[in-house]
């Protein structure tokens, strides 16, 4: 259990011999491997990445040098170890990656010994037993060789990942975290050792069995380049002796080859580490108690007889001194290699940091320059556009139009004139094509022609031949005869001459038959040679008739290239004036979207508050911007149908944008003087109009929507604009022009009365409240008419006037103040009308002015409303039942109310 916990535990070092040792001769002492592995359960393996890499290393060494129950013990316990893997490779720990992989092959080694029993885990077997394990079976044998190859990867996987980080960290053989690494690498060179020779073996026998194995090469340099590179390091020189590969795998094709192979190696040096403790002190310490005789005998064995010469041990002690000289110079040597990485290390820390510090302050140069730079580009682009940009886009637009024109014209010409010379070249193919048709027919007749002479020739011959036949015949009876007349020449002078006769007038007839003969010949050669003429001049026909369709064919594509040219040439022009329409249309839906949020955004801007107008404006600017929706459909649809026109969608466009945010911003003034519930809707309504016209704009950004577009939410949104306009217009309006004189005094005569009400209901009250109050109370009652009226801020006119009254009358009420407004603007009124009419009626005087006439009654029905809720306010407060704030705002009210009165007639 001691040397359980010391060899695996968290610190970075290696794993010490002696204690794998102690733990290995525990597993030969119990048979088996269970009280390693009831400690090892509960070391805390998920806690730390080098605890998980010692265990991993001891259970490899407790595996390969272990009892043999060892293997069937950590059968059982595969779970943990496969676990520990899976957590370790799931975590990106430098030691975590190396125990996933560790893990793997432990699992691996696991399931190879315990499928093939006859392979102990040290792999150490004769090649007796490789035979009869791989048997004679084909596919055994080829079974195994993938198994063996499997296992030979995992091995290998090990080692490149260790080598792989140890690349990365420059690090030296000496260090102790180094050798942490690397311990594990000798259980792994000496199973690959093995490894490689049951490999060959099994390949050389899958070849001889003419089967199709294939060496895997890769493996072969894989295991060459670790080796070499084990070699190389100074950490393994002492510790394991590595054998050499040859320099090129081994030729399985060639069976001979198997006798050149040589087996490697591994070779384990028998001496122990300097830091090895001689376990047999302890030993002797154990049992000095109980066994002195024993104690001195292991005494003498080691340090010899007391009184012995001892030049041995002198000899060994020197030999030793010289050793460890030479290790403490070679640790120096070390130290200085290491010194001498740090400096390097640190000099390229240096370095980088200064690259790093550099580039940091050129970044933050560079973000200064950009903020900058996107200041100065903001105030020219806010420039830029605050000049004449729509004056720009029109003047644009339309050249652009009128050269799109020119261009459309000029093609259309030569399109025209391609079509004409198309023609043109047809009708020459046509013309020789029926040349051609003509010159086949004459071709055709001199071919009939030459047979007619061929004929006429042929029964020339004929007639010959048997005119000859029979002259050759006569030529013969002739000389019979001649013969028989040669006998009978002295008996027939007559006959004799008679055939000399008969023989000259042959002669002449033969002399005639050879001459037309030679006329026959003559004639004949004259027609051979008219018929070589005549195929001369067919050839030189055929051949200018293939020249001539072979150079039409030419210019018939040459002009079939330049078409196309022409038409693409067309195309890109047709398809760039599209592009340059839409990136307009763009640019202007881009304008009215800024024009209309700018609009929404007045809705919620605290500085337009104090904007105001009147319904009547809402409703035509609303109207107007209703109307202009029907030119954008139109504009919209004409570009639908035309995309290469787009001047009436922006034209359209533009106005909708300027009238729509004009009526947004014109509701939300007019929303200032209406009542509460009014003006919430009409803001609401503003607000939706506006998002259901940039709801509309977007779809006119792309060009799968805009054909979609419609206008039928901007319309519904602008006619509940003109709507709310039509409620809030005032309801004199609707009253005949004719009847605002008789309305004006109907409405004055009902505030006067309102007024005396109010004076006679406020009057019982107060007398109600003496009889029933006394004291403080009855003094509050008294002075809250006075108060009002001094509190109450009257605009300058209104001040003016009970300026001069309230002097002459110390307890001057609000009501009387009042009534004497109320007064006071009726006689402004009267001189008014009297000094303005001149010769026309009251009633023509009022309608004439008819805004004066309506602020006249507007005023007046203010008065009278805010008369009867003082009343009521008062009525409360003296009951009890109400605050004097209520009042004192009532009387604000009215007090207001009754200054716009007079400010209205003396307008």
């Amino acid at each position: 259990a001691i040397s359980i916990s010391k060899a695996i535990n968290t610190q970075e070092a290696p794993v010490k011999e002696k204690h794998a040792r102690r733990i290995i001769l525990g597993t030969h002492h119990e048979k088996g491997a269970f009280t390693f592995w009831s400690y090892a359960i509960g070391l805390p393996l998920p806690s730390s990445a080098i605890l998980s890499w010692k265990f991993c290393h001891v259970l490899h060494k407790v595996l390969r040098d272990g009892h043999p129950n060892v293997l069937q013990d950590c059968q059982r316990y595969r779970s943990n170890i496969r676990e520990t893997g899976d957590l370790w490779g799931h975590l990106h720990d430098r030691y975590g990656q190396l125990v996933s992989i560790y893990t793997r092959l432990l699992l691996t080694k696991i399931s190879f010994h315990t499928k093939h029993p006859d392979f102990p885990p040290s792999l150490e077997v004769s090649d007796e037993v490789l035979e009869k394990t791989a048997g004679t079976d084909v596919n055994n044998i080829f079974q195994l060789t993938v198994e063996l190859f499997d296992y030979l990867d995992c091995e290998l996987k090990l080692s490149e990942s260790v080598f792989r980080q140890l690349n990365t960290s420059m690090a030296v053989s000496q260090m102790s975290a180094v050798q942490c690494r690397l311990a594990p690498l000798i259980q792994v060179i000496q199973d690959c050792s093995h490894l490689y020779h049951y490999a060959v073996k099994l390949m050389f026998k899958l070849h001889s069995c003419e089967s199709l194995g294939m060496w895997p090469r890769w493996f072969f340099l894989g295991l060459k380049n670790f080796f070499k590179k084990a070699s190389d390091m100074l950490y393994f020189k002492r510790l394991i002796q590595i054998p050499r590969l040859p320099e090129s795998p081994p030729n399985f094709l060639r069976a001979s080859a198997l006798a050149e192979h040589v087996k490697p190696v591994v070779v384990i040096p028998e001496e122990a580490p300097e830091d090895e403790e001689p376990e047999n002190l302890i030993e002797i310490s154990t049992a000095s108690t109980t066994e002195p005789q024993v104690t001195s005998d292991i005494f003498e064995q080691t340090f010899g007889p007391p009184n012995g010469i001892r030049d041995d041990r002198d000899a060994q002690i020197d030999s030793l001194k010289k050793e460890v000289d030479m290790l403490r110079a070679e640790m120096e040597k070390i130290k200085l290699e290491a010194q001498r990485y740090i400096t390097q290390l640190k000099a390229q820390v240096n370095s980088l940091e200064g690259e790093v510090e550099e580039q940091r302050k050129q970044k933050q140069k560079a973000l200064v320059d950009n903020e900058q730079l996107r200041d100065e580009l903001e105030r020219l682009q806010r420039a830029k556009q605050d000049s004449d940009r729509s004056q720009r886009l029109c003047a644009e637009a339309e050249k652009k139009a009128n050269a799109t024109e020119i261009r459309y014209t000029k093609l259309k010409e030569k399109h025209s004139e391609l079509i004409n010379t198309h023609a043109e070249l047809l009708r020459k193919n046509a013309d020789t094509a029926k040349q051609l048709t003509v010159t086949q027919q004459s071709q055709e007749e001199v071919a009939r022609v030459k047979e007619q002479l061929a004929f006429q020739v042929e029964q020339v011959k004929r007639e010959a031949e048997m005119k000859l036949e029979d002259q050759s015949m006569q030529m013969e009876q002739l000389r019979q005869e001649l013969d028989a007349r040669r006998d009978e020449l002295d008996q027939a002078q007559r006959s004799l001459s008679h055939a000399k006769q008969a023989g000259t007038e042959l002669s002449a007839q033969v002399e005639a038959l050879h001459a037309e003969k030679e006329v026959l010949r003559r004639s004949v050669s004259e027609k051979e040679c008219e018929l070589l003429s005549t195929r001369g001049l067919v050839e030189e026909k055929e051949l200018q008739l293939s020249q001539e369709a072979e150079k039409a064919t030419r210019e018939i594509r040459e002009l079939q290239g330049r078409l196309l040219e022409k038409s693409n040439q067309e195309q890109s022009l047709q398809q760039k004036l599209l592009d340059e329409q839409f990136g307009i249309l763009q640019e202007t839906v881009r304008e009215a979207e800024n024009i209309l949020r700018d609009a929404v955004a007045k809705l919620d801007d605290p500085l337009h508050v104090r904007c105001t107008s009147s319904p009547d404006y809402l409703l035509s600017r609303a109207q107007a911007a209703l109307e202009s929706t029907d030119a954008l459909e139109n504009g919209h649809a004409q570009y639908v149908a035309s995309m290469a026109d787009a001047a009436g969608l922006v034209g359209a466009l533009a106005l909708f944008a300027h009238l729509t945010a004009d009526t947004i911003v014109n509701g939300s003034a007019t929303s200032h003087l209406a009542p509460t519930d009014h003006a919430d809707r009409l803001m609401e309504t503003c607000r939706d109009c506006g998002q259901r016209s940039l709801d509309y704009l977007g779809e006119l950004k792309d060009k799968q929507t805009l054909g979609h577009a419609e206008l039928g939410d901007v319309r519904r949104a602008l006619r509940g604009v003109l709507q709310l306009a039509q409620e809030l217009r005032p309801k004199s309006l609707d009253i005949k022009q004719e009847e605002l004189g008789d309305m004006v005094e109907k409405e004055m005569a009902s505030t006067s009365e309102a007024i005396e009400d109010a004076v006679r209901r406020i009057e019982e009250m107060m007398s109600q409240a003496r009889n029933e109050s006394s004291g403080v109370k009855l003094e509050v009652n008294e002075r809250w008419g006075i108060k009002t009226v001094q509190n109450c801020n009257f605009p300058p006119l209104a001040a003016s006037i009970l300026l001069c009254e309230i002097p002459t009358k110390p307890r001057f009420s609000l009501f009387q103040a009042i009534r004497l407004l109320v007064m006071t603007s009726t006689n402004l009124q009267k001189e008014i009308v009297e000094s303005g009419r001149g010769a026309a009626t009251t009633q023509e005087f009022y309608a004439k002015n008819s805004r004066w006439t309506e602020g006249l009654i507007s005023a007046s029905k203010a008065v009278g409303w805010g008369a009867t809720q003082l009343v009521e306010s008062a009525d409360r407060v003296v009951l009890h039942t109400g605050k004097y704030e209520e009042l004192i705002v009532c009387s604000h009210e009215i007090a207001a109310s009754t200054a716009q009165l007079v400010a209205a007639s003396k307008v």
